[in-house]
């Protein structure tokens, strides 16, 4: 796993890419550290943070694109695949060096409020926590990068994907409100979700029997569950959507709260993006 940490990081530094990345994110965390701190004089350093978060719809998509759809493409993929090393610890090593790659303007971004201290009284405390929770939050989407890499070999697919989906959990709470909190259409969505969820478990198994028992047996769960008590459907829909809005995560941290609720939902999401990713290839091992 050192070895693959090591070779990723080396690509990253030794390439555009690593510090286009490095850059961008400094650029714009810095345009909003100038308007909102240093000529407004606001002293919140986490509301810089918290205006900063639509940075990794541009930056993660840049910086995930190629980490394993590269690998495909090129067909290096199977040397790593036939490697005595583990899928695991492939899948960690890239990570991990993708993660050190976005430590160092972290780093960066740690000495803002000691500037920004020079010009008034800063809550270091406020400050550290929003930058613990935008370092959490940074990790969540590269998790996210990461996976959507390595179900395409297309460099291209895998930055528009990323981008799509990134953006849908940024505008989550946007669209939450422009849906029903009835039964019906929390019930009607989940019916559709189902049919989703079929057609994918199709495409990874081929298998019919499967993919059409989950859907029937799921089908005749919801439909019990809607006529014997409808009222756990009004705003499931919502309560469902709120899993994918990780940048409401954040806001506890800017307001300097070491949430621990928050901290085990990136947490979560971080472990179960870095499994997904281990069943992907996994799947193309065996196939």
């Amino acid at each position: 796993m050192l070895a693959i940490y090591k070779k990723e990081v080396k690509s990253y530094l030794t390439s555009m890419i690593g510090y286009v990345f490095i850059a961008l994110l400094l650029l714009l965390a810095g345009i909003y550290f100038t308007a909102y701190n240093l000529n407004y004089g606001y002293p919140v350093f986490g509301y810089t943070l918290s205006s900063s978060t639509f940075v990794f719809l541009i930056v993660t998509p840049l910086l995930t694109m190629r980490v394993l759809a590269e690998e495909k493409k090129q067909k290096t993929d199977q040397l790593l695949l036939t490697s005595p090393v583990s899928i695991m610890k492939i899948v960690l090593g890239k990570y991990l060096a993708m993660v050190t790659v976005y430590l160092i303007p972290m780093i960066i971004l740690c000495f803002y409020p000691i500037i920004l201290s020079s010009f008034g009284t800063v809550s270091f405390k406020m400050a550290f926590a929003a930058l613990f929770g935008f370092f959490l939050l940074g990790c969540v989407n590269l998790v996210i990068g990461l996976f959507i890499s390595s179900i395409t070999e297309s460099q291209a697919i895998a930055a528009v994907l990323t981008f799509g989906i990134l953006f849908l959990c940024y505008m989550v709470s946007n669209l939450e409100s422009f849906i029903s909190t009835t039964a019906i259409t929390s019930f009607l969505a989940f019916l559709l979700f189902l049919v989703v969820l079929c057609m994918v478990i199709y495409q990874m198994t081929k298998s019919a029997l499967l993919s059409g028992g989950i859907g029937g047996i799921g089908g005749i769960a919801l439909l019990i569950t809607y006529l014997v008590k409808s009222s756990i459907f009004e705003g499931a829909i919502q309560k469902l959507l709120s899993i994918f809005d990780i940048t409401s995560h954040f806001t506890s941290f800017v307001d300097g709260i070491f949430d621990f609720t928050a901290v085990t939902y990136f947490v979560s999401v971080i472990v179960f993006g870095v499994f997904l990713t281990v069943q992907s290839i996994q799947k193309r091992r065996w196939s």
